[in-house]
């Protein structure tokens, strides 16, 4: 047994440590929460309405950001369990590596919540907290298109952005795109001038800007220098910047090149603006406070020891079990419909975004 797993499964027979046996919130319930980096806003936001909603509800919340380390997030997630939480929230960096993390979390009867990133290959996932992923890229698809089609007839010259590679919902959000526009691919309505499709060429590592720039940059210069490019597949607004930034350096949203219809995920405040401004043509919208009202939903129910609210039972195989989840739905969001969608909800002050 590793010097962890003895520490854990001590404190799990009755050890004492000062955090874990203090009055008040401590007593009724601690939660390590293990985000994976504060470059993108949506994370912030996630982390601080989970821990809002908590402290709220009477727990006492421990937060971290590994800033996209693996070996960072593993050893939070390890100091977590020595500090004596009860339950594990974690949106993985890579789904893949906290095999012998979440083995130790189980000696020591600590359940686990998966946020928004499945965790692999471990069968100690207890639940899932997450949106329809695959409605996601759907939705994203089929904004694409729309956008295209508003500008005139086909066939439309497209080019296609993947997530991560390590991180399961970028299979999802891909897939989910792809049931739309491979139809259109196959009629010879959609065509992709680089001929790269499927996530081992169009994945982009970390969901990182400068990454899917560079590629874009690529591109361009292999592909459009006669022809014009009119849509890209886009599964988030960081990737969209990067995207978007290398359109602008060879023309395009100025002169007699309008912007091609770039999508985007997240709604995060740059991108809203770059919406506004008629760069970016959509994002769609996962409002993170009923992510986190489902998550805590979860904690109490463990805690209470009743069972957690799901209505997913099927879609989430992590390769040793399918995990009992909660799938929450997106929203698309263009010019047509921000206001209404993130300002009357109260999720931005006007002019956060204006």
């Amino acid at each position: 047994m590793n010097t962890v797993r003895k520490l854990v499964a001590a404190m799990a027979m009755g050890a004492t440590l000062v955090s874990a046996a203090s009055v008040g919130a401590a007593e009724k319930g601690f939660v390590g929460i293990a985000m994976p980096t504060k470059s993108s806003a949506r994370w912030i936001d996630d982390g601080n309405n989970m821990v809002k909603q908590l402290e709220k509800a009477g727990y006492k919340a421990d937060l971290q950001y590994a800033e996209d380390d693996i070996p960072t997030q593993v050893s939070q997630i390890e100091n977590m369990m020595v500090k004596g939480v009860n339950v594990l929230v974690i949106a993985a960096i890579d789904g893949t590596t906290l095999t012998n993390a979440l083995e130790n979390a189980h000696a020591a009867d600590i359940k686990v919540i998966a946020y928004d990133r499945l965790i692999r290959d471990s069968e100690y996932v207890d639940y899932y907290a997450t949106f329809d992923n695959t409605k996601v890229g759907v939705l994203q698809a089929e904004s694409l298109v729309k956008g295209m089609q508003a500008r005139g007839k086909g066939p439309y010259n497209v080019e296609l952005f993947g997530g991560s590679p390590d991180d399961n919902n970028a299979y999802f959000f891909y897939n989910g795109a792809m049931s739309v526009l491979q139809p259109l691919i196959d009629k010879g309505e959609i065509k992709i001038l680089s001929g790269q499709t499927g996530m081992g060429k169009v994945g982009t590592l970390r969901w990182d800007g400068a990454t899917a720039q560079a590629r874009m940059d690529n591109l361009l210069s292999a592909n459009y220098t006669k022809e014009r490019l009119d849509g890209v597949l886009s599964p988030y607004d960081g990737i969209s910047i990067g995207v978007l930034s290398s359109l602008k350096g060879v023309g395009y949203g100025s002169g007699d090149m309008p912007m091609p219809i770039v999508t985007g995920q997240d709604s995060e405040v740059q991108s809203v603006k770059s919406i506004l401004a008629g760069e970016q043509y959509s994002s769609i919208f996962k409002d993170t406070r009923q992510l986190a009202e489902v998550t805590v939903g979860m904690v109490k129910a463990l805690l209470e020891g009743s069972e957690p609210q799901i209505n997913d039972t099927k879609t989430y195989d992590n390769g040793k079990k399918v995990v009992p989840a909660y799938l929450l739905q997106p929203v698309t969001v263009d010019k047509s419909n921000w206001e209404k969608v993130l300002i009357d909800s109260g999720y931005y002050q006007k002019n956060q975004v204006q």
